[in-house]
């Protein structure tokens, strides 16, 4: 396999979806550049040449060069041998699709940036905000009960194991770090997702060190 290089920090909830996925592969050889979003590390003129908007993660593989993490992890599941983790049939590529959609347009913002963010690293987000972390608790929270209907009686988000699980675990994990976590975790069916998320090999070895 041609040498894999992922630009971007473990403290990341994007940049974990790929390494989860790596590791769902039995992928652990690749090279790491660690780029830390908190630093400021992304804006560098550096990385700018390789991500204009300087965000990770970046992935560069086989000559080819990707950019956002919905592009990074398709093609990995494409190219790299193990169990896909993109649905067979198109009803659960479609529940898949749907709840990776919500993340990114409101999940991602409300959970992290309004809820982890206030408790865990306001500095970076200008400082604490009331309104936002309410905000964030209270669409967060739809975001996390709209997962669980979707998933209804299966295991996993969309039946089996899918990128949809490995793009909610990383932003659940800083949630749960929080006193919030339960205005946010109380809802039908995530207590049983997320003890099986929490027993993937996967999950435990991508822990970001946050000491």
């Amino acid at each position: 396999m041609s040498e894999i290089t992922l630009w971007g920090f473990n403290g990341s909830t994007y940049v974990r979806t790929v390494r989860m996925l790596l590791d769902q592969k039995g992928v652990t050889d690749y090279r790491q550049v660690p780029l830390n979003v908190l630093k400021g590390e992304p804006k560098q003129p550096d990385h700018l040449q390789r991500h204009p908007f300087g965000k990770v993660p970046v992935l560069d593989h086989d000559g080819l060069r990707i950019l956002e993490t919905s592009a990074i992890v398709r093609y990995l599941n494409d190219v790299l041998p193990g169990p896909s983790l993109v649905p067979s049939t198109p009803q659960d590529r479609a529940r898949m699709d749907m709840v990776i959609g919500l993340i990114d347009s409101y999940g991602y913002g409300s959970l992290l940036g309004g809820v982890a963010a206030y408790h865990l690293f306001p500095d970076f987000v200008g400082g604490k905000d009331d309104k936002a972390r309410q905000r964030g608790i209270e669409t967060g929270r739809k975001v996390i009960e709209f997962a669980m209907q979707t998933r209804a009686s299966s295991p996993f988000i969309a039946g089996e194991l899918s990128l949809a699980d490995l793009y909610l675990a990383p932003v659940a994990f800083y949630v749960s770090l929080t006193p919030d976590q339960d205005s946010v975790f109380d809802v039908p069916g995530f207590a049983d997702w997320w003890t099986r998320i929490q027993a993937l090999p996967s999950y435990e070895k991508t822990k970001p060190d946050l000491g």
